[in-house]
């Protein structure tokens, strides 16, 4: 699902009809594809499964497996044994406690005798919500509308990304990502 509505660029663009549609859309996934890229971050939780080896397990304490994403809850955690034997939610926590979610990890608990298995072929899995949020936060989509309408007007930039005007001796360079944008995804950075 997009972070941003086709009505919300046309209104950034104050464009009222829809003959640029096609092209306001791509500008849309465009923008979300680099805020994404940019971030490490999906900002729109959607139910997927993950699977993890025995090489997520934090190397100080083998009772906490590092996620690969933002997790905003679990359905079904499966171990990774030949009978994929459920672990109960009782039997772990979603880390970190005091500031999720998003979670980055699972641990078990220390005294219920579960621990995590990795038998040959079989991997630990995580059916779950996955995302920062379940919907894209406000400066998140702002950032949506404003990279989509600055990639959209790129339709009428110069082809080239320099311009010299040699009798006046003027440069003109292309300002690039606006700024604002830059800003506001720094804040959101998951470091991989």
């Amino acid at each position: 699902m997009a972070y941003i509505e086709l009505e919300d660029l046309r209104g950034e663009l104050d464009i009222e009809g829809s003959g640029d549609n096609p092209l306001l859309q791509q500008a849309i996934q465009a923008a979300q594809v680099y805020i994404e890229s940019q971030t490490n971050r999906v900002f729109e939780a959607a139910t997927d499964t993950r699977y993890y080896r025995r090489d997520a397990l934090d190397r100080d304490d083998n009772t906490i497996l590092h996620l690969d994403g933002d997790l905003q809850s679990v359905t079904t955690l499966t171990n990774g044994d030949t009978a994929g034997t459920a672990i109960a939610a009782t039997d772990y926590w979603l880390l970190h406690r005091n500031y999720g979610p998003p979670y980055r990890a699972i641990q078990l608990y220390r005294n219920e005798g579960v621990y995590w298995e990795f038998d040959p072929d079989c991997w630990v899995s995580v059916l779950g919500s996955w995302g920062y949020s379940t919907s894209a936060p406000y400066d998140i989509r702002r950032a949506c509308t404003v990279l989509a309408a600055y990639l959209y007007r790129q339709k009428d930039a110069q082809m080239f990304e320099t311009t010299a005007i040699v009798e006046s001796g003027a440069i003109a360079i292309p300002q690039g990502i606006p700024a604002t944008v830059d800003r506001i995804l720094a804040r959101y950075k998951r470091y991989v």
